[in-house]
């Protein structure tokens, strides 16, 4: 599959996994536990020219589990920001869910309430030209479920090749994201 991306395109980005190490059982609490993916700054500022807008969408239950308080969550992505946005405005949003999934919240991924806050705040967003970088199945599923183009993004080759036919692509790595990206300007 090719897409043709031209400056009408969002990229939605997943945080954990995506934008910085994913901690395991465990929620990003403060910013000392925030360790960016290797090129994630580096490959973002590059693709930042090609995309009409770039927002975050990001479940955080470690709020509603009261392990962390908004304030906190707040301050990661302020500092998270601060550091994406050194060289260039990067990030035009960052929307998170703190609901606990047990309460089956439509703004909880999979459902894809965060996708319709995105395109109220920027009507300008066509899901249909719009591409979810993320490393879960229900990032996948609310990328399909809004109807965007979506990027199983993972380091285990044996889990991107389980779950090959239920995305549009699948790379580990930004380098290897970047160069595919900017293979499909037009």
């Amino acid at each position: 599959m090719q897409l043709k991306f031209d400056d009408a395109w969002t990229l939605f980005l997943d945080r954990d996994g995506v934008i910085n190490h994913k901690l395991e059982n465990d929620y990003v609490k403060y910013f000392g536990e925030f360790k960016f993916l290797p090129d994630v700054r580096e490959s973002l500022e590059q693709l930042r020219p090609f995309f009409r807008q770039i927002v975050i969408v990001t479940n955080q239950q470690g709020v509603g589990k009261k392990l962390m308080t908004q304030a906190d969550l707040d301050n990661v992505h302020r500092q998270m920001l601060a550091h994406l946005h050194q060289n260039q405005f990067i990030i035009d949003k960052v929307y998170a869910c703190t609901d606990l999934a047990s309460t089956n919240s439509p703004c909880r991924k999979p459902a894809i309430g965060m996708a319709y806050q995105a395109q109220a705040d920027f009507p300008t967003i066509d899901f249909k030209k719009s591409l979810i970088i993320g490393d879960s199945l229900s990032d996948m599923q609310f990328g399909k479920r809004a109807g965007m183009k979506t990027l199983f993004f993972h380091a285990d080759e044996n889990l991107r090749n389980q779950h090959a036919n239920e995305v549009d692509f699948s790379f580990s790595n930004w380098r290897i994201v970047t160069k595919f990206i900017r293979k499909q300007i037009v």
